[in-house]
């Protein structure tokens, strides 16, 4: 088969294009035929060598969506529509970047849908990480100020639609003046470019602060995000779009407000159900979400994927069509 494979650590231009053997069949285990993956920021840690425990080389990929081409145990019908996310897959044993992967059975999600492979391949890291974030970490409720810190990325854009459908007030950030219309039209009720620091602006908005903040950015701009909070408000960090995963300059009794609370959103496939994906992916053939695709890659084109996603040119979600 076909395959995406990160030779060693280290730049985009170190992923091969490469015919490799087919996985083999293993009991508890099911054999997919990728039709196509969405790309993450965490891979390109993964890439740089910056993942704990990963060993080289790898077929990365931490999601695909595709067809059973083989399941031992009977659990699934060949040919029927799945997708497959976490657990290790793209780390600790070879994932989507490639024609066929081999996967555990808990990481595999069945669902039916009219929709092409290059939507469906955008779905299921962005659905999980943004219902996780928002309904289980953050509990967003109605009537709520969310303040989402990165809102152009394709986890902003779709975080601003489900929380404006649950009735809460929304505030996305960019860095650049020219995307403010992007994140209106996407629903968001003010936005605010950011500079580096946002308090003051969106203190301006809500003087008492926010109940709720969306970190995307991750450590460069928690502490100023920790400063946005109302009394007993939330920040929850999900995202490195900032591109840094340590922060090294923290004091948690001068940096978290009294009564302020900080937790992270690193989900599993567990935190995600057949029945919720399902039910997004209907939501998105209705047309009442609307995702947002940036680019859609080939297969062959992973390194060139790779170089645009480090060079932070996506404006949504990057897809590669097997």
């Amino acid at each position: 088969m076909k395959a995406a494979v990160t030779i060693k650590a280290g730049a985009p231009s170190i992923i091969e294009i490469q015919e490799v053997q087919q996985p083999a069949l293993k009991a508890g285990w099911v054999l997919i035929a990728v039709k196509a993956f969405g790309l993450n920021r965490s891979e390109l840690f993964t890439r740089r060598g910056e993942s704990p425990g990963v060993s080289f080389p790898r077929i990365q990929g931490i999601e695909c969506v595709g067809v059973i081409k083989e399941d031992p145990s009977g659990t699934y019908t060949n040919g029927q529509q799945v997708a497959a996310i976490m657990g290790g897959m793209g780390r600790f044993f070879d994932g989507g970047y490639a024609e066929y992967a081999l996967v555990p059975l808990e990481i595999v999600f069945p669902f039916v849908s009219q929709l092409p492979w290059e939507t469906l391949g955008a779905i299921p890291e962005m659905f999980q990480t943004v219902s996780g974030s928002l309904n289980q970490a953050l509990e967003i409720k109605g009537g709520e100020t969310l303040l989402i810190r990165g809102g152009t990325s394709s986890i902003g854009m779709l975080a601003c639609q489900l929380a404006r459908a649950k009735g809460l007030t929304v505030i996305s950030t960019t860095r650049n003046p020219e995307k403010k219309q992007a994140l209106t039209s996407n629903g968001a009720d003010h936005v605010v470019i950011d500079s580096g620091t946002v308090a003051a602006q969106v203190r301006e908005i809500f003087p008492e602060g926010v109940h709720k903040v969306l970190e995307l950015i991750g450590t460069r701009t928690l502490k100023d995000s920790l400063k946005c909070i109302a009394t007993k408000g939330m920040v929850c960090m999900t995202g490195i779009l900032g591109n840094e995963w340590t922060m090294h300059d923290f004091t948690p009794m001068g940096d978290i407000p009294s009564l302020g609370r900080l937790t992270v959103y690193m989900g599993e496939s567990k935190n995600l159900s057949k029945n919720l994906l399902q039910d997004f992916i209907n939501e998105v053939e209705r047309g009442t979400i609307k995702l947002n695709i940036d680019r859609v890659f080939k297969l062959e084109d992973v390194p060139v994927a790779h170089q645009y996603m480090e060079d932070n040119k996506a404006k949504g979600k990057l897809v590669v069509l097997v």
